[in-house]
């Protein structure tokens, strides 16, 4: 068995920086390894859009459709998504990182409201989530 050490928030970005992080960027995918045992999908997924409008149900449909599409996701299971607290975090990583505040208690945090799909899946383009553990994210901007 692999162990991984957790990410250390060095910092959290403040409003402001966090506005201008935002700036080009279109969406931030997230995969992590599940942490439920019972889970029949290995990766916990979050892909965070840069808006914070609720999207129609077909257009949400459809632009989740093309995620899944695109990254070669399958098996989706205990899918949610909606506007929802999004923080970002200077780690060891060159990029920030997402942070999902879906508990209250943690909103205390600077963040903004961001269009949010979370779920667990499978899929093979993340084989370092799936085999070896490892947490990532990766951007893509307009």
């Amino acid at each position: 068995m692999q162990n991984n050490q957790a990410i250390q928030a060095k910092r959290h970005l403040s409003h402001h920086e966090i506005e201008e992080h935002l700036k080009h960027v279109e969406y931030i995918i997230m995969a992590q390894p599940s942490v439920r045992d019972d889970s029949p999908a290995s990766i916990h997924f979050t892909i965070f859009l840069n808006t914070p409008e609720l999207l129609p149900e077909a257009v949400k449909e459809a632009v989740f459709e093309k995620f899944c599409s695109q990254y070669g996701i399958v098996n989706v299971i205990d899918r949610v998504s909606g506007i929802d607290a999004v923080a970002f975090a200077q780690t060891e990583h060159d990029t920030f990182m997402p942070m999902h505040l879906f508990k209250k208690a943690d909103r205390n945090i600077p963040h903004v409201p961001m269009y949010i799909f979370d779920f667990e899946a499978d899929a093979d383009q993340f084989q370092e989530v799936r085999d070896k553990g490892l947490t990532g994210w990766s951007y893509s901007y307009t």
